[in-house]
């Protein structure tokens, strides 16, 4: 039985290793006979490992980071092993015990699988080569299998004892599967199992009525919680409760609210879904937008909201894909789901053409992009038409929103077209005639990190396709188009879809089981607990574990910062946008910040962010005052769970209103901007050739899927388009698709043509290679 034999055995499979362990121990118990009891604990190990891991569930090992076990120096009291035998020959324990092949094939199996064997028999056998002395236990069996009075077998317990030392997971994992156990999460909640709750979802499209219902049974109690999924939704509902009537306090991630002129709490309060409190008990609670219960990264609110929430009634609001999924949630706790359906209270339909050119645009129509190109290219197109914008994406301030979308609003306002992503979807009331879907295509992030383009959902479709002709607004009836004729057919058909059944809640692991975790495995690292934790949880068919990515790269960002569990657990769930370098590194200085004790403070945070800040001249400069509105965020974030070291908060939220008003002063003049940002480029269209492209290629792959789903379906596949539109000049395709007129297109040859004469100018002037004018040119920047 030679160590390549072992080592062979080691890399099979896990299912194989456990086929062939039977036979394998037939064939060793002659050799092994005088040594029943090292079996006998092996094969009790071996059970243990399998049940340990859930039997079918077999642990990712490449998470657990093996620890460095020094070896051992020489002994103040001498090597009193030496002086009981003999000083220890390490080359003939090498050769009577490593190269004969036994020692790791009886170790192998106390260890899970073949990579933790391999890591831990190495570490063990450098271990004892390259310790100057060991203890008097395993020199004297060292000494024995030396002179043939032991067996290899006898080292077992010292190599289980050294592999538990650099995998601690293997000592404990028992206890891990118990913590991260998130199997019947409704038992987590015992105030609200104590009670008899009544859960009455209100079922229903956009613009149905469903949430005006719930919201008038919260302001008819005596108490009351609001829960929704966006600060400005929070927002609504608190200034239209204190308006009604009944005092409201408002609770957000970045803000306290108190309307109680003593600073008492008031009976009923407005937050967002993840700051909900699940002890305080109320007459009614109101749950919006319950399908975000699916959400991959957030959907653990919506869970922890409809299961902890201690109110008599509990108002869901939502689209019907989540009742059944509610209803058998519910059917755990005991507790009927009464469903109240809701029909769209204005008409909307799809029109039977798409609007091709930006010329057909009417007052009251709304362009919605998904991406922040597409919207610079298309707010820039209607200014040139002599039209007046307005602009709302995701990453403007809440306030800026509500500016453009009042702007937008406003009858008396020569602004009558709204450019905007999928952001209008909820949380603004916006009076629209027409909603446009600039492209189908919408960009997105796979699991690999990679960026995919693919057609919107069913339910983002009927989510934005529905704010036209709201009920509120004075366009009572709605359309619904696309900019090309070749999206059409396939809006028609992802609207007429069903929408999928959601299939499961999201959960997410809180504080305390991370703290059991670590108390486990304390050298490791926050994002590794992660690891370990997800890797190990075992959930119910009705739930999934929330994706953790971003609180991983928070984690890994302040990993090197000494910080307490509890802090770093903390600052790694504040909410940031990772794509933004200024936020990210602003949330590694603010934790070192903290873990040198050294408050934040006011005059600090001015000199950080370089404040007073100038108005944008251009894109850029744009959406850097967007990030210093997130960090601004971010601090009153970790200001009200760290108030002393964060102790400014009312002045920086003064500072940031202040901050809004200049981002709100540069959207209004965006087409300024984006005429400043296209200076000395090509065509002076800076953001709309890569727009242009994403939406052809979009066009493009969504031809190829309704191709494929009209085929699938047996129906007559969609005529394709010309050969000869290929054949078109980029300019003649821009006039033809209503993007250029024939006027626009003589006025920029115009102006490609002065451009490049005066370039040719320089040229002949410098009497430099092209190259080396470059190279001049960025010498500065590289100083």
């Amino acid at each position: 039985m030679s160590f390549s034999r072992a080592l062979l055995w080691a890399r099979l499979p896990a299912g194989r290793q456990a086929g062939h362990r039977a036979a394998i121990c037939s064939a060793l118990r002659p050799h092994f006979g005088p040594f029943p009891g090292v079996l006998g604990q092996v094969s009790v190990l071996a059970t243990a490992s399998s049940s340990a891991s859930g039997g079918s569930k077999i642990p990712n090992t490449s998470l657990f980071v093996p620890l460095t076990v020094k070896p051992q120096g020489p002994s103040a009291d001498g090597d009193v092993g030496a002086e009981l035998t003999r000083p220890l020959d390490k080359s003939e324990w090498r050769q009577r015990v490593v190269s004969a092949g036994t020692t790791p094939y009886i170790f192998s199996f106390c260890v899970s699988t073949a990579r933790l064997f391999h890591q831990a028999f190495i570490s063990f056998r450098n271990y004892i080569m390259q310790s100057h002395s060991l203890d008097v236990d395993i020199h004297i069996v060292l000494n024995d299998i030396c002179f043939g009075a032991a067996h290899a077998d006898d080292l077992f317990p010292f190599f289980l004892r050294h592999a538990k030392q650099i995998f601690p997971v293997l000592d404990c994992k028992d206890d891990l599967r118990k913590i991260s156990d998130l199997r019947i999460p409704p038992n987590w909640y015992p105030d609200a199992r104590a009670m008899q709750r009544k859960i009455i979802f209100h079922s229903g499209p956009t613009n149905s009525g469903k949430t005006y219902h719930a919201i008038q049974k919260y302001f008819s109690a005596k108490s009351g919680v609001y829960c929704g999924p966006l600060k400005l939704l929070a927002h609504e509902i608190f200034e239209k409760s204190n308006a009604a009537g009944v005092p409201c306090d408002l609770v957000t991630g970045e803000e306290r609210v108190t309307v109680q002129p003593n600073g008492k709490q008031a009976s009923h309060v407005s937050c967002t879904v993840e700051m909900c409190s699940v002890t305080t008990p109320y007459e009614v609670a109101v749950i919006d937008e319950i399908q975000m219960i699916r959400d991959p990264a957030r959907g653990w609110a919506w869970t922890r909201a409809l299961l902890g929430l201690c109110a008599e009634e509990v108002h869901l609001c939502g689209e019907p894909a989540a009742i059944d999924l509610v209803t058998e949630l519910m059917y755990t706790t005991g507790e009927e789901v009464e469903v109240r359906d809701y029909k769209r209270l204005t008409p909307i339909s799809v029109l039977d053409h798409a609007l091709e050119s930006l010329d057909n645009l009417r007052p009251g129509d709304c362009i919605v992009c998904f991406s922040k190109n597409d919207i610079y290219s298309v707010s820039r197109q209607i200014e040139i038409r002599g039209l007046e914008s307005a602009v709302i994406y995701g990453s403007l301030p809440p306030g800026t929103k509500l500016a453009q979308a009042k702007k937008f609003n406003d009858p008396n306002d020569p602004c009558k077209i709204l450019v905007a992503t999928d952001a209008i979807g909820m949380g603004l009331n916006l009076s629209i005639r027409r909603i446009i879907f600039y492209s189908l295509i919408k960009p997105s992030i796979n699991e690999k990190g990679e960026r995919e383009l693919e057609p919107i959902t069913t339910s983002q479709a009927l989510q934005i396709a529905g704010r036209a002709g709201r009920f509120s607004s004075r366009f009572k009836e709605g359309e619904v188009t696309t900019m090309n004729h070749e999206d059409l057919s396939l809006l028609k058909e992802i609207l007429k879809r069903p929408v999928d059944p959601i299939r499961a809640a999201g959960l997410h692991p809180t504080a305390e089981q991370i703290e059991m975790f670590a108390y486990h495995l304390p050298d490791a690292t926050l994002s590794n607990l992660i690891d370990i934790f997800v890797d190990f949880s075992q959930v119910d068919g009705q739930y999934f574990v929330c994706n953790m990515d971003d609180f991983k790269f928070s984690a890994e960002l302040i990993q090197h910062i000494p910080l307490s569990l509890r802090v770093r657990y903390v600052f790694c769930t504040a909410p940031i946008n990772k794509k933004q370098p200024f936020v990210c590194s602003s949330l590694l200085q603010f934790a070192r910040q903290y873990s040198r004790n050294e408050p934040l403070t006011f005059a600090w945070l001015r000199r950080y962010i370089k404040w007073p800040l100038l108005p944008p001249k251009n894109i850029k400069d744009l959406m850097d005052l967007e990030a210093v509105h997130d960090v601004l965020d971010l601090y009153l974030w970790l200001s009200y769970r760290f108030m002393d070291m964060f102790p400014d908060a009312s002045l920086i939220r003064d500072l940031q209103k202040e901050l809004d008003g200049i981002i709100q002063d540069g959207v209004h003049n965006i087409t300024k901007l984006i005429k400043m940002s296209e200076t000395h480029k090509l065509l002076n269209l800076e953001g709309f050739p890569s727009g242009s492209q994403s939406r052809l290629s979009g066009t493009l792959k969504s031809q190829a899927r309704r191709t494929r789903g009209t085929k699938a379906l047996g129906s007559k596949a969609t005529e394709p388009p010309s050969p000869d539109a290929g054949e078109l000049s980029l300019a003649s395709r821009l006039v033809q698709q209503g993007l250029l007129t024939p006027d626009m297109l003589k006025q920029l040859e115009k102006e490609w043509m002065t451009q490049q004469t005066e370039h040719n100018k320089e040229k002949t002037e410098s009497g430099t290679h092209p190259k080396g004018t470059r190279r001049k040119k960025k010498e500065p920047d590289s100083d």
